[in-house]
């Protein structure tokens, strides 16, 4: 049996970004901002989505992994930490031009996108009883 492949989104939006960079231009990421786990500044967001600034200069920290987005910026000069699932990325583009790629669904992210469901407490035996 072969083992299933690994997501493509990671991998995509890490080259595409690269490309971005190198091309001196600004590396904008589109993200779905009620896809679960996402951290993000709420007041900015307008119909469930965000735009995010992912250039050297406005962003602090950007680590762009496997499983997420994360690094630290500046909104009205407070810092915040963001947080983005990779399946939250729905786009990356140049804001200079609109270049970049907008990313398919993939399976793994739609399962990803709800909450663990909560185990139910174990019940443990107790030597105790209710005597009447």
């Amino acid at each position: 049996m072969q083992k299933p492949l690994s997501a493509k989104r990671p991998y995509l939006l890490r080259a595409y970004y690269d490309w971005i960079v190198d091309n001196q231009l600004t590396p904008y990421l589109l993200v779905d901002a009620t896809y679960y786990g996402v951290n993000v500044p709420t007041e900015y967001v307008q119909d469930g989505q965000i735009i995010l600034n992912l250039s050297m200069r406005a962003t602090n920290n950007l680590h762009l992994g496997e499983n997420a987005i994360e690094f630290c910026a500046r909104f009205n000069g407070q810092e915040r930490q963001i947080y983005v699932p990779m399946g939250a990325a729905l786009a990356i583009y140049a804001r200079e031009n609109g270049e970049g790629a907008m990313f398919e669904a993939e399976q793994l992210y739609l399962e990803q996108n709800q909450p663990q469901a909560e185990k139910p407490a174990k019940e443990e035996n107790s030597f105790l009883r209710i005597v009447k």
